[in-house]
């Protein structure tokens, strides 16, 4: 049996560690959400910040602190789980996974997940509120745009044959 501590023992030479492959570099997308129709979405991460008007053509991953208005029509505001927003919201699509005081306005949706809480009042088309969220506010639901369109001439087609 081999013992250090003798006089005259030969240590055992080290095997050298097998090269492993590098591993990838982590991902900047929370895997909970999908990635922009458009491919283009910009971020404020945790040790940001932002205090104004923040306006734009692109989707928006919020996971810092905002407070102001945020207007982004025909995009996605999504606020991540470290997200903290004081302020009114106008997008396509609004996630809220983190805190959000202010009014909400979708063209299409709103979604408050289980993590996520809203406080303010919510004007969509859709809206869906997972359990475990916290919502507190009003709600008016307003029909899709596409739909208002079409049916707005056939309105007035009628009241011109009366």
């Amino acid at each position: 049996m081999w013992k250090p501590n003798q006089p005259g023992s030969i240590s055992p030479t080290p095997t050298p560690e097998p090269s492993r492959p590098a591993a990838p570099p982590p991902s900047f997308e929370p895997p909970s959400r999908t990635p922009a129709p458009t491919g283009e979405q910009a971020t404020i991460g945790k040790g940001l910040f932002i205090k104004g008007e923040i306006t734009g053509s692109e989707s928006l991953f919020i996971d810092g602190k905002v407070e102001g208005s945020i207007n982004l029509p025909g995009n996605r505001v999504t606020v991540g789980r470290n997200g903290q927003v004081a302020a009114n919201i106008s997008a396509r699509e609004i996630v809220v996974l983190g805190k959000v005081r202010g009014n909400v306005s979708a063209t299409d949706r709103v979604d408050i997940r289980a993590e996520g809480s809203l406080s303010g009042d919510v004007a969509a088309a859709r809206i869906s509120i997972e359990d475990g969220a916290f919502f507190k506010g009003g709600i008016d639901i307003r029909k899709p745009e596409a739909k208002a369109a079409g049916q707005a001439p056939a309105i007035m087609e009628t009241a011109k044959s009366v």
